[in-house]
């Protein structure tokens, strides 16, 4: 269903990766020796363990939506055995009584023949990077197992995102010119209109969400996490938050601290930063993850030639000159970050059909390429993430500077550089919510990932750490020599390290790094 006028009121409402593939492995992790530091894991050997997180008491409605999670995803099959179940719950649209009604918000739960039945489930949010859902698909389709064999893991999406009531706000041009940056749109300025765009869509959103238009950001969706461990019956719960999903994750750990028995933050958007340099953070993933697929794509002779990674920065200009159609520039961008992002099985086939796909539409068939672009759009730039995203987001800078950006960037970063400019100005007119409180003290240790090519948050943990370090809480962070996002579906190794973690709540040593 739908979150439309009928049930929006109060009675009716979630590197070494130059050298090295990108493979699963699962080698144990590598130990980087450093001194210790007071209140770092190394020391930590006195502190007591956390509290361990406990079975649900009681349980949501759950039923099987293996077939369909998989077919909406475009993930193909997941491993033998593999059970994918829907659920419903009812979440208060604001815990603090200022606006009044329920949410329907949307879990999904993934667990494999051998998950034992006694196992304490492990939540997951990935914020609006794309739905949690589709992230736990990644997971369970990805090259490791080891997380699933002995935990079930329960995905919950953001509001009006993934599984949850979904949002239909923005008029099909406006989204779609969003979408493309406004490469089509008329008169030849794409930041003047972009900020037309920006503007015609916060207004379409926000009249048809009010009063609720408020109630999208990381701290509702933390609330809503808290709803779900409300609905279990359990004094602790165990957290696991993928790239923006980070940002969830610490305002439960600042909402919640105490109800936390584990905190897992994997290859974490930055927090506290400009929206510039979060931007460029992230550019600076993809760049680095499309570096280490053109290697591994010239390795396997695919169908990009010698040189993948000029042929892929060819494209991308084709497609700004108007010469794939209907396809734009960002849409390329869409489509190779979230495709790099996303993990397979079979790494050498993930490798050669994104190549085939766009070799394709160099020579002119662009459908293979359309589908892609299809696909990841609806994952990752539908209306659920333009609320939700400019709800979170800090203040987008001034046109005449995304002016000056777009030009340096695109000889900085050449393949995505100009498209990541553009595109801060999505949310330009959306009106900036105040920062929410900073995390003042957490006693939980806290495990970190990290990614050497991550094409959609970049590397970024300094920040996040930074905010732990603040807030005293014991942190390590593992870096994993690969590319994709987010780490661990991906990592057989650090897959191994978050079991080990949520075994006893123990820290591998800050600073590891786990082989591609």
């Amino acid at each position: 269903m739908r979150w439309t006028r009928a049930v929006v009121p109060a009675s009716a409402l979630l590197i070494m990766i130059a050298g090295c593939g990108a493979g699963p492995s699962d080698r144990p992790h590598v130990a980087v020796e450093r001194p210790p530091v007071p209140g770092d894991s190394t020391t930590s050997a006195q502190v007591p363990p956390p509290p361990a997180a406990e079975v649900p008491a009681k349980d949501l409605a759950w039923r099987d939506c293996t077939r369909e999670t998989f077919d909406e995803s475009g993930m193909g099959p997941g491993p033998a055995g593999l059970v994918l179940e829907c659920a419903d719950f009812s979440t208060p649209i604001d815990t603090a009584g200022t606006v009044l009604g329920n949410f329907r918000a949307g879990a999904v739960r993934a667990r494999l023949p051998q998950t034992p039945a006694d196992a304490t489930p492990l939540v997951l949010t990935s914020g609006v990077d794309r739905s949690s859902t589709a992230t736990l698909a990644g997971l369970a389709t990805g090259p490791a197992g080891a997380l699933l064999a002995a935990h079930p893991v329960v995905a919950v999406d953001r509001r009006g995102i993934g599984s949850s009531q979904a949002i239909d706000c923005l008029p099909a041009d406006i989204r779609s010119g969003l979408q493309d940056n406004a490469q089509f749109a008329p008169g030849g300025d794409p930041v003047a209109a972009m900020i037309d765009l920006s503007r015609n869509g916060t207004i379409a959103c926000r009249d048809f969400l009010q009063p609720y238009d408020g109630t999208f950001d990381a701290a509702h969706a933390a609330d809503d996490i808290e709803q779900l461990r409300r609905e279990w019956g359990v004094e602790h719960i165990a957290l696991l938050g993928t790239g923006s999903g980070a940002q969830v994750g610490l305002e439960y750990a600042r909402k919640y601290g105490s109800q936390l028995a584990r905190l897992v933050l994997d290859s974490p958007t930055p927090v506290g930063v400009d929206i510039i340099t979060r931007t460029e953070t992230a550019v600076q993933g993809a760049e680095a993850a499309l570096n280490a697929f053109a290697q591994q794509c010239a390795g396997i002779a695919c169908s990009l030639g010698p040189d993948p990674r000029t042929k892929v920065t060819e494209l991308v200009g084709k497609a700004a000159a108007g010469q794939l159609g209907d396809i734009s520039a960002n849409a390329v961008r869409t489509a190779v970050t979230g495709f790099l992002g996303s993990p397979r099985g079979d790494q050498a086939s993930r490798v050669a059909e994104l190549a085939d796909a766009l070799s394709a539409a160099d020579r002119g068939d662009v459908n293979a390429l359309r589908a892609i672009v299809d696909r990841q759009e609806t994952a990752t730039a539908g209306d659920g993430q333009f609320v939700n995203g400019c709800t979170d987001i800090p203040q987008p800078p001034p046109a005449p500077q995304v002016t000056d950006l777009s030009g340096i960037w695109a000889e900085k970063y050449p393949a995505f550089g100009r498209s990541a400019a553009l595109s801060m100005l999505v949310c330009s007119a959306w009106p900036v919510t105040e920062a929410p409180p900073r995390l003042e003290k957490l006693e939980l240790p806290v495990l970190v990932f990290t990614g050497a090519g991550d094409p959609v948050s970049g590397t970024a943990a300094a920040s996040v750490t930074g905010a732990l370090g603040a807030a005293g809480a014991r942190h390590a962070t593992m870096n994993w020599q690969g590319w994709g996002h987010p780490v661990s579906t991906h990592s057989g190794c650090a897959q191994t390290a978050l079991v080990d973690y949520l075994k006893d709540g123990r820290l591998p040593g800050d600073g590891s790094a786990c082989p591609a």
